[in-house]
């Protein structure tokens, strides 16, 4: 090394030189590490958004559906007021 870089570059700097290299690619990769945990909880609250907008769609539809028997009931109930009158008039003549 010292052959390479010329013997007026002390020893204790090119080895201060690699220790500081080596601990920025340390740094380096727990930045990487933690951008790629950060990336993975994104993900994860997307899924969950999506699952409460699923379950969203349910009750959304299970609320239709309720209504869709309420108007059938009220025009069941109607039908059978309209029989009723039927027979009264019948039992009237």
């Amino acid at each position: 090394l010292v052959g390479v870089l010329g013997s007026s570059v002390p020893l204790y700097q090119i080895i201060n030189s690699i220790q500081d290299s080596l601990r920025e690619r340390e740094r380096e990769g727990k930045r990487e590490s933690e951008r790629e945990r950060e990336r993975e909880r994104e993900k994860e609250r997307e899924r969950e958004r999506e699952r409460e907008r699923e379950r969203e769609r349910e009750r959304e539809r299970g609320r239709e559906r309720e209504r869709e028997r309420e108007i059938e009931r009220e025009r069941e109930r109607e039908r059978e007021g309209e029989r009723e009158r039927g027979r009264e008039k019948e039992r009237e003549s």
